[in-house]
């Protein structure tokens, strides 16, 4: 008889600080093209605003993000150092579609 192995073999990784996956997940977002607001980290991560901000402060200051401010909001956004203006310009591009295709979709009415 043949011997039987198991499936795959599971390395157990050590967890990620909680530090980490914030930057892990705000650089994954910048490579994907968008920002990543500050105030939706504590709804994701199940923390506070203060340790948000205290990590948002530790990465900055790191060094490996940068941060702008929504001109609307005024809300700070954060992405990978050196990739504002690109995220800016993607962002400008999905607008600028989106509106495109709401216009052309917008049905015609019918005078009475």
């Amino acid at each position: 008889m043949s011997e039987r192995r198991p499936f795959r073999r599971f390395k157990k990784e050590p967890s990620l600080t909680t530090e980490q996956k914030i930057e892990q997940f705000i650089l994954r977002n910048s490579k994907n093209g968008y920002f990543t607001k500050v105030s939706t980290i504590p709804y994701k991560f199940e923390i506070s605003e203060d340790t948000a901000w205290n990590i948002v402060g530790e990465l900055l200051s790191s060094g490996s993000l940068e941060s702008i401010h929504d001109e609307f909001t005024g809300e700070m956004k954060l992405c990978e150092t050196g990739k504002i203006y690109l995220i800016m310009d993607l962002e400008k591009r999905r607008r600028k579609e989106k509106y495109r295709t709401v216009k052309k979709k917008k049905p015609i009415s019918k005078k009475k």
